[in-house]
């Protein structure tokens, strides 16, 4: 009330001023501006210009415009500065509580080593506090709504005791069948206590990182690996992927626990994380399924542990290609460029298996982790491909312009022939239907008495006509018989008995002998060698030197496959009706597909092939969307189109495809996209959920998302449609929920259903151990 109160005091002595400037020329105004809590004071000095000279060069009616307007622009600046700060929105405020927590842990710094962290920052209720809102950040919710009841100080004061019983707070899930596969979880008290260690760590480790990697980076994410891959690396020769597998052990994490010691001396935190590995709530595992893709079964700190863990990794491998590449310079042969001394130890490890080593003797120099033996070391120069954060990455010849100018001529010269192609079959075709049809009218003028030339071949072999034949009957006789004569069986079809049997042998020669002439000077022209018709551009200083580069390819095979596993296609690749999405809302299934279609749009908008996307996405999703309205109720899909004309927008046509291209807005709103604050939501699958049921009275529900407390009109199973192994295809699907959440029922309100639906947030956000 009292920042109104202030602003309209500023108001009314900004009025007097104006008036009082413009009688003396010469003023000064302040404006005060409100900065989250308190008051400060801002003085602002506006000089007016006014001079004898320019007083007497100038009229007073003049001077009193000038004035006027100078008034005004000061106006429009002084209520600029009196408008409302703008909102913040909810990933700035994450990255503002990030920095309280941040601050928290700097004071903790002491002797070269971050102490105490667990009793100083950990177990503090405001850092709880902050870790439990940034839970609520990504699972959408505004800080203002309503929020769960958690009891912030005595968890502070179990965590600060070392009374906090993790296995206390988990829950396990397991498939159904003899061979069950457990996954355990974290309720919230623990998901909240994760979350604050989570941040803790990354405000030490995260500035720290290597350079190299992209994976859980602030600013960083897989559009900036791929943009590295292709722009920054030049002229590679071989390439290769490590798949490790491994899960978290005892060996591991005594490795990871020693690496944090050289940063963090804190008995209290190391003894939480041996507690959750113990209830095996961490969740960590190297490899396995698809990593940052929000799945629940990728614990909250596996990014961040996985992060230091491999660190080591990145700065070891660092060390090798400075050792075998840059510094062992003996056997450098420049005639042979694939000669690589570290290409030839990765081989011998591989083959040799030498990165797997045993707990026991020199184990401090292994991280334990198991590599792939099947791992392949390709050549770049080749046709091979190699697949990379879930799509493919290849190595192209970019064609000169000499030689892109060729072969738009060569496109153009086949366009025009088989053009002028059409056009002949189709006059050959018409002249032959008209031969029919003069046929059929000479032989009913041959039943006219008066007009039968007794003469004529028809009045000859009229004598073989039946008694009381129809005129009709007869004409098909005669025709049958003469395509029994030309043996118009091995014909292809109607029209090319028509065009080659009738209307072709009619014409001149001469004009049939000069089209195919043109037809085939065209072929030889189309199928003649580029390098051969070179010669034959009027500018012979065109560079035909080609060049290669790297290109992202979208695995456009697999989406075709997924639209087929998820009902969107029948199998034959025609869009189908996807049944399970029936008896949802219309917003709601429009929102369905909108979500894929905004996965798409943002992931493979640089990708090569985006033009098979965009195909994909216009003639597959938009049209099973309206074919599942259709079949919802019952009318025909033009009339969809005309009642959810306004919904329908939200899956991009043709013409919207064209025009965001134009405008850059797909590459600007992907490549901005936060690869740590966003991790685990950027790149999350969507996944199916069928309506199980109505909420009732009697059996009320309120939403499962965390930190909800809105009231769930709706009930919904879902469904697990394919386990992807690491690294796993990007095809806008969930890549790889866990089996025992197949056919798990969960309770969302209509606003967290349609932030799943467009991947505003992730299955990570949902607590399935609770029915609320």
């Amino acid at each position: 009330m009292w920042v109104m109160e202030l602003a309209s005091i500023y108001r009314g002595r900004w009025m007097r001023r104006s008036m009082l400037r413009r009688i003396n020329g010469v003023g000064s105004d302040s404006a005060s501006v409100v900065d989250i809590g308190r008051c400060r004071w801002q003085f602002v000095a506006h000089s007016t210009y006014s001079t004898s000279e320019a007083v007497s060069s100038i009229g007073d009616k003049d001077v009193g415009k000038v004035n006027l307007a100078k008034d005004l622009a000061c106006l429009v600046e002084e209520s600029s500065n009196l408008d409302k700060k703008k909102p913040m929105t909810l990933l700035e405020l994450k990255r503002l509580l990030e920095l309280r927590i941040k601050k928290r842990v700097k004071e903790q710094y002491v002797n070269g080593k971050f102490q105490d962290l667990m009793h100083k920052v950990i177990a503090n209720p405001k850092t709880l506090q902050d870790a439990y809102d940034c839970i609520r950040m990504d699972s959408n919710i505004g800080l203002a709504k309503e929020r769960d009841s958690i009891p912030f100080e005595s968890l502070a004061e179990e965590l600060s005791c070392g009374k906090f019983d993790v296995s206390a707070n988990v829950f396990s899930l397991s498939t159904r069948g003899a061979q069950k596969e457990v996954l355990v979880l974290p309720n919230l008290k623990l998901k909240v206590v994760q979350e604050a260690i989570r941040i803790v760590l990354e405000v030490i480790y995260r500035p720290h990182f290597s350079k190299i990697s992209h994976g859980c980076r602030s600013g960083r994410g897989h559009f900036s690996a791929f943009r590295y891959i292709c722009k920054e690396i030049s002229n590679p020769n071989w390439w290769f992927t490590l798949h490790i597998n491994k899960k978290l052990n005892v060996c591991i994490l005594a490795k990871l626990i020693s690496t944090m010691e050289t940063k963090i001396e804190d008995p209290s935190l190391y003894a939480i994380i041996q507690s959750m590995f113990d209830a095996q709530v961490l969740n960590l595992e190297f490899g396995g399924f698809p990593k940052g893709h929000g799945l629940p079964q990728e614990g909250v700190l596996s990014p961040i542990l996985l992060n230091i863990y491999l660190d080591m990794f990145d700065r070891e491998f660092y060390k090798m290609s400075m050792r075998y590449e840059a510094f062992d310079m003996e056997v450098q042969n420049e005639q042979d460029a694939s000669y690589s001394k570290l290409r030839r130890w990765f081989r011998r490890q591989i083959k040799g298996n030498n990165i797997v080593q045993p707990c026991g003797e020199n184990s401090n120099d292994s991280l334990y982790l198991e590599v792939d033996n099947q791992t392949d070391i390709l050549s770049c120069s080749g046709p091979y491909s190699v697949q990379f954060l879930g799509a493919l990455v290849k190595r192209t010849v970019r064609e000169s312009p000499a030689v892109r100018a060729v072969h738009k001529l060569k496109e153009k010269v086949k366009l025009f022939a088989s053009q002028k192609q059409k056009a002949w079959d189709a006059g050959t075709v018409r002249i032959g239907k008209k031969w029919l049809a003069h046929g059929l009218k000479k032989v009913k003028e041959s039943e006219i008495k008066h007009l039968v030339d007794s003469n004529s071949l028809l009045s000859q072999i009229s004598t073989l006509r039946k008694a009381g034949m129809e005129t009709d009957h007869w004409y098909k006789v005669l025709v049958k018989v003469w395509m029994q004569d030309i043996n118009a069986k091995s014909a292809d079809s109607e029209e090319f008995i028509l065009s080659k049997c009738i209307a072709e042998p009619s014409l001149p020669k001469e004009l049939r002998d000069s089209f195919y002439a043109f037809q085939k000077c065209a072929e030889e022209y189309i199928s003649s060698e580029t390098a051969s018709t070179l010669a034959l551009l009027p500018n012979s200083s065109l560079s035909t030197e080609s060049v290669i580069i790297t290109e992202v390819i979208a695995p456009v095979n697999i989406i075709k496959k997924r639209l087929l596993r998820y009902g969107l296609a029948n199998a034959k690749g025609f869009p189908c009706t996807s049944h399970k999405l029936i008896l949802q809302d219309s917003s709601q299934i429009v929102d369905w597909y909108s979500g894929i279609a905004s996965r798409w749009l943002k992931w493979y908008c640089e990708c090569q092939n985006f033009s098979e996307i965009k195909l994909i996405l216009c003639d597959h999703l938009r049209k099973s969307c309206i074919r599942t309205l259709a079949a919802k109720y019952r009318i025909h899909e033009t009339e969809v189109e005309k009642q959810f004309d306004t919904e329908l927008d939200r899956i991009p046509s043709t013409q919207e495809f064209e025009y965001e291209l134009e405008n850059k807005t797909l590459v600007s709103q992907a490549s901005h996209s936060d690869g740590a604050l966003r991790y685990g939501i950027s790149y999350s699958g969507l996944c199916l959920l069928s309506l199980a049921r109505m909420v009732s009275q009697s059996r009320p529900c309120i939403c499962f998302v965390v930190g909800c407390m809105a009231a769930a009109p709706c009930v919904y199973t879902l469904h697990v449609m394919e386990r992807q192994k690491f690294p796993g295809w990007k095809t806008g699907f969930a890549s790889c929920i866990h089996p025992s959440m197949n056919r798990r029922r969960i309770g969302l309100c209509k606003q967290h259903l349609k932030d799943l639906y467009l991947g505003h947030i992730s299955l990570q956000s949902i607590d399935f151990g609770t029915w609320k």
